[in-house]
């Protein structure tokens, strides 16, 4: 046994260690976290290959030989993480301190606590010699949080074999514990919404700071700002959202199976989620397409009124959706003056392949057998989209037991983000027994 053999057992110390690389992206500079990662392995006597595009930039692969009676199961999940900038954290968000029984820092849940988790499982089963049914492949990428076409885009372009006879993954975001009339499920992700980032473009004539001009660029921005934040747009209830509300509704007891049953009718969604208060929040974008603007670009001088102001507007389609459906909902909103140019699509599949999804279930009722696991619709993308293009069907699973007072949706991307440390073991298990059972 090596000095590191130990730290398959102990997730929090990995994650620690992981939080501590300050892998901020813009500008990433993942390579130290990933030769972190990559020592890890290698000294479990795993052989390794780093690709890049970018040196600094840097993704790891390896894998785990099984038995051959099993297409291979592929892990994957990113170090890079979003800024800190501006907010003001209880504990330093780079020194992964543990207090309360919680581990802090940014990335505890998006994602280097699901690395950690991955790690211990994939670690474990080479030092224990389990037994494999097909091989593990492990995937750890880069620059996830801008785009990841240095990360996953770039490996599905240049290095594809390496996936190759690869059907199912799993990675963020699923698996964690969501509370609901004294229940608690198991979002299992299974498919998720698609990036469409658009440009509104509103123009007026310039002039000078000194005299009045009414219904000016900045006034139509005003009101374009508070059109966007006052109406949402159109209910629409896809194949799995329905499944969603069909089964968590029929786990809850009268009458509140019957006021569940109702979210997924378009002329009750809207009432069903105000009776469910801030529960409510969480199913709002799986029944709508999204937009909120982003980012303003406008005017020169203080005394100038700007002529054109640019929003960048961050859209987020539902599964069969595409970039045209969006643009006339959003029409329909704001005034019909503003000019819309889709900047980014980033299309996923319409419908998941479901053929996992039992067996992660049954992964998350042996570990908790007051679990009721359900299928799930992430509101936002991540580097699934790139791998479903080569026919691998993600499943967000990365599961955690976490306590019902624990706002997860809240803490991802937001200050104090943290991670319950029994979360950790518990997720590493799962990951573990999955390797375990898994077959197809």
């Amino acid at each position: 046994m090596n000095a590191n053999s130990y730290l398959y057992r102990q997730p929090a110390e990995i994650l620690q260690n992981l939080i501590r690389f300050d892998t901020t992206n813009p500008p990433g500079k993942e390579a130290e976290c990933i030769d972190y990662i990559n020592r890890l392995i290698q000294s479990a006597g795993i052989d390794t290959r780093i690709l890049y595009q970018d040196p600094t930039r840097p993704n790891l692969i390896c894998r785990l030989k099984g038995n051959g009676n099993a297409p291979p199961l592929l892990l994957y999940g990113h170090v890079d993480v979003v800024t800190t900038a501006g907010q003001v954290w209880q504990y330093p968000p780079f020194e992964g301190r543990i207090v309360d029984g919680f581990l802090w820092g940014r990335g505890a849940l998006d994602m280097k606590g699901a690395v950690a988790m991955m790690l211990c499982a994939f670690l474990r089963a080479k030092y224990e010699n389990t037994h494999l049914a097909g091989d593990v492949v492990l995937c750890i990428m880069s620059d996830e949080e801008a785009g990841g076409n240095l990360g996953t885009g770039f490996l599905v372009e240049r290095h594809a074999d390496y996936f190759k006879g690869i059907r199912y993954a799993i990675s963020e975001f699923g698996g964690f514990s969501f509370y609901l009339k004294g229940k608690k499920f198991f979002p299992i992700e299974v498919i998720q919404k698609q990036i469409c980032s658009i440009k509104a473009t509103i123009r007026s004539r310039s002039g000078h700071g000194a005299f009045v001009m009414k219904d000016g660029a900045m006034a139509k921005l005003a009101r374009m700002l508070n059109q966007l934040d006052k109406k949402y747009l159109p209910v629409h209830i896809t194949p799995v959202v329905r499944t969603l509300v069909e089964e968590m509704a029929a786990a809850l007891p009268f009458p509140g199976r019957m006021v569940m049953r109702q979210l997924a009718n378009p002329l009750f969604t809207d009432i069903v989620l105000k009776l469910l208060g801030e529960k409510g929040r969480n199913f709002i974008p799986m029944l709508r397409n999204t937009v909120n603007a982003t980012i303003v670009r406008g005017g020169d001088k203080v005394n100038v009124l700007p002529s054109e102001i640019e929003v960048m507007l961050d859209g987020r389609l539902l599964p069969g959706f595409g970039p045209e459906d969006i643009i006339e909902e959003i029409k329909e909103v704001i005034d019909d003056d503003i000019e819309l140019e889709v900047i980014r699509y980033d299309p996923g599949p319409p419908e998941p392949d479901m053929g996992l999804f039992d067996t992660l279930a049954a992964v998350l009722r042996t570990l908790d057998p007051d679990s009721i696991p359900v299928p799930y619709l992430l509101s936002a993308s991540s580097d699934a989209r790139f791998f479903s293009k080569i026919g691998i069907q993600t499943y967000g699973f990365i599961p955690m037991q976490l306590p019902e007072s624990l706002d997860f949706a809240r803490l991802i991307h937001a200050a104090d983000e943290r991670i319950p440390v029994e979360a950790l073991t518990f997720g590493s298990e799962a990951i573990y027994q999955l390797l375990r059972c898994f077959h197809e």
